[in-house]
């Protein structure tokens, strides 16, 4: 155990990991299973008690990527569409895409600063908003905004739990994204039920015949 938290220590002490960090949050924005939140949130509980990286230059890596990789998939919502590729396809991403379109056109400021907090959830709304032709000025300004309150939401989360484990940096950062992934199933349970409740909300307001 001691040798793997020398090793978590002396990666993070690296210069290359700030990289690594703004590669997987660029691709997150864009290709769901790379793990942006297990590496921002498991680098910040690493940070909270052995000082590396620099929690305040993760968090701008961090939210830099983040915002290259949302308005990347923006353009390829606009370019390509939502069926081009396999994964595109599958019933959970065709619905999230039904989903995003309904919502953008009703409340698209909120949709677009919630859906970054849900992994497959920020993909179908960046993607979707592109395909809607969603005006992209709009959405770069939404997305600084989105990108920064996400980065210090995920950098906050493993600093605050990392703090917990001083002599064992591994430990510090399963919890911490433990915590971070559970944190985000909330937001995706909660979002889910908003949806369910949206079409019978909408039907108690139509006029009867």
């Amino acid at each position: 155990m001691q040798a793997i938290n020398d090793f978590i220590l002396a990666a993070a002490g690296q210069p290359w990991v700030l990289f690594l960090v703004l590669a997987c949050c660029i691709i997150d924005g864009f290709f769901p299973p790379v793990p942006s939140e297990s590496v921002v949130v498991g680098l910040s509980a690493v940070a909270a008690t052995a000082d590396v990286p620099n929690p305040w230059l993760l968090m701008l890596v961090a939210a830099l990527g983040a915002f290259t990789g949302d308005n990347i998939a923006y353009l390829i919502g606009r370019r390509v569409g939502t069926n081009r590729w396999s994964w595109m396809r599958g019933p959970r991403m065709q619905s999230a895409f039904r989903w995003a379109g309904r919502e953008l056109r009703k409340r698209p400021a909120s949709l677009i600063l919630v859906a970054r907090f849900v992994p497959i959830g920020r993909v179908a709304v960046n993607l979707t908003a592109g395909v809607t032709h969603y005006p992209h000025l709009r959405f770069v300004g939404l997305t600084v905004l989105s990108a920064s309150l996400w980065a210090a939401y995920s950098v906050g989360i493993g600093l605050f739990f990392g703090q917990w484990f001083e002599d064992n940096h591994l430990l510090g950062a399963v919890i911490a994204i433990i915590c971070a992934v559970a944190l985000g199933i909330v937001v995706d349970l909660v979002i889910n039920r908003v949806r369910r409740k949206a079409p019978m909300v909408e039907r108690m307001k139509e006029p009867e015949a």
